[in-house]
């Protein structure tokens, strides 16, 4: 399968990358970042493009908030990788290589591209197209993504006890309310740093979702989150430590920047790649934020692709290439399809229907056998990466058998020798298991 013969290469790409091929991803989110960072690792070429001139990460979290663990992992990527402001116009791929082009006039070469831009994916949305085209795109893959719910998100800045009193408990609190004459529900969680992170959730009937329809494919600005702000402003946080607080003194401690309102689409996509592309985190499997698992699902894609990835051989060619994408989608996609559900049932269990009321009663009354299976299901999955020391494990959820970290980089040959420019396999990159 070659590329368009309209497209042109500015470089002899048969000889430009000659040893390890040079991965362009697309999104510098949780799930770009963390792929740049362990391909960086790994000694593979790569480059990073993301549509914003800033990323600004949500105000989710748990025991770390999200913006600490972005920052965190921005830090383990060389700036030098990292291109801001750079919107994909359009992409073609084919068995000599893959070209982006984007918005100011560039283009990007290179083997292999990862489409790790979120649930509205340029990337997806091209390869889908052309797939559309030669009919090979499932019917399902070309309807528009679901959503029955709304989110208003944010975090506030460090919080005193007079103010919270929760900040001061050593434990990580979470707390939710369930609204009983409105079709909202909203929680609280605090952090490390004394911020408290907090979701004001609205659960759409068919007339609201009408109403939310026309901004499905476009970006809400700070004025929808200022309106959906005085929408929850007066909904108490109930804890018998913090009488008296609100949504809206949440929303006065939190910084403009760090409230967002999102749309929350729940779908998993049956078409991962296809030659030279490759999809992960929310570009190939949107989840309800209820079940806390988004971000850790879109890190375990890019540890098992950057396996996969590091044990191509020399020179892949992009059969080879289609065939690491599919072993991929092979080890992840049934811990999606769990991680799917039970966030729909967690989502499900925030509302204020009869079906919600049954679930929650089901889970209070759970027994400590049910909660255990419960546990395997969500804590074995942990996947490593093949070509860094493995570190002891001393969980009490011993983790389940991880297929890709069987997998070795290539050896180089000492008589192997090459004309041209060749990228250099770092020391330490193979690990045996």
């Amino acid at each position: 399968m070659e590329i368009n013969p309209a497209v042109t290469f500015k470089h002899d790409r048969s000889v430009m990358y000659a040893k390890r091929p040079k991965v362009l991803i697309v999104g510098a989110g949780l799930a770009g970042l963390t792929l740049g960072m362990l391909l960086d690792k790994a000694g593979i070429p790569f480059e990073i493009y993301e549509r914003a001139p800033k990323v600004k990460p949500l105000a989710g979290g748990y025991i770390v908030a999200r913006p600490k663990l972005y920052d965190l992992l921005y830090s383990q990527v060389p700036p030098e990788r990292l291109h801001m402001g750079k919107k994909v116009l359009s992409m073609d791929q084919g068995g000599n290589g893959v070209i982006l082009r984007f918005s100011d006039g560039t283009e990007a070469e290179g083997d292999i591209l990862v489409g790790a831009d979120g649930a509205y994916s340029a990337v997806r949305q091209g390869l889908y197209d052309k797939l559309k085209k030669e009919k090979r795109l499932p019917t399902g893959d070309g309807l528009p993504l679901p959503f029955t719910t709304i989110y208003l998100v944010g975090q506030t800045r460090p919080l005193t006890a007079e103010e919270f009193p929760d900040v001061d408990l050593p434990d990580c609190q979470f707390r939710t309310t369930i609204g009983t004459d409105k079709p909202f529900s909203w929680k609280t969680f605090t952090t490390k740093q004394k911020t408290v992170c907090w979701i004001a959730m609205q659960f759409l009937d068919d007339e609201s979702s009408k109403e939310n329809d026309a901004f499905r494919n476009s970006e809400w600005g700070p004025e929808a989150a200022q309106a959906m702000s005085e929408q929850v402003r007066d909904f108490p946080v109930i804890s018998g430590r913090t009488e008296g607080v609100t949504i809206g003194d949440l929303i006065d401690w939190s910084p403009k920047e760090m409230i967002s309102k999102v749309m929350l689409e729940e779908k998993v996509f049956e078409t991962w790649f296809d030659c030279r592309t490759v999809l992960i985190g929310d570009a190939c499997h949107k989840f309800n934020p209820s079940g806390g698992v988004g971000a850790t699902n879109a890190i375990n894609d890019a540890i098992v692709l950057a396996n996969v990835i590091n044990g191509l051989p020399f020179h892949p060619i992009a059969s080879e290439i289609e065939d690491a994408f599919r072993d991929y989608k092979k080890e992840r996609i049934e811990w999606v399809k769990k991680a799917f559900s039970s966030s729909a049932m967690f989502r499900t269990q925030a509302g204020p229907t009869l079906v919600a009321k049954t679930v929650r009663f089901v889970a209070k009354h759970i027994s400590a056998w049910a909660m255990r299976k419960v546990e395997l299901r969500v804590f074995s999955n942990r996947p490593s990466a093949a070509f860094l020391p493995l570190q002891e494990d001393t969980g009490s959820v011993r983790p389940v058998f991880q297929p890709s970290l069987l997998v070795k980089a290539p050896v180089e040959e000492k008589n192997d020798v090459e004309g041209g420019p060749e990228e250099v396999v770092v020391e330490g990159a193979t690990q045996a298991v």
